[in-house]
Order: structure tokens, then sequence, then C-alpha cells
């Protein structure tokens, strides 16, 4: 495992336990499921730059799609 995409999946799937705390504490779907998402994908990813780009990707879509 390369280091550099273990820190990365460390630091989105601390950004998703974030979003996990906001969306129990405001009752929001969008965030939860963004959350959970990131805290799941760094384990399928392969690819250091995949791993970036999908985690931004995830990480945006709550400021996109509000309820």
């Amino acid at each position: 495992m390369d280091e550099s995409r273990l820190l990365w999946g460390l630091l989105f799937s601390s950004v998703g336990v974030g979003f996990c705390i906001y969306a129990r504490q405001r009752r929001s779907v969008v965030p939860l499921l963004c959350g959970v998402a990131l805290l799941i994908y760094p384990y399928f990813v392969s690819s250091v730059i995949a791993t970036i780009a999908i985690g931004i990707a995830l990480a945006l879509i709550p400021y996109f799609f509000r309820e």
C-alpha cells in the first residue's frame, strides 16, 4: 500500500466523519450519504489521483445540493 494513498484516504475519511456528525445533528440526508461514501471509497480505489479526485468531488457535493 502506498503511503500517500493511505494519508489521502485518512484525510478524506476524517472529512467523512465530520459530514456524518453534521448530518446527524441537522438530520440531513445529503451530507450523511457523502460522509458514508467518503468513509468507504478509499478501500476500493487504488490510484492516488483517483482517490484525490473522488474525495474532492464527494466533499463538494453537500455544498451544491442542499435540502
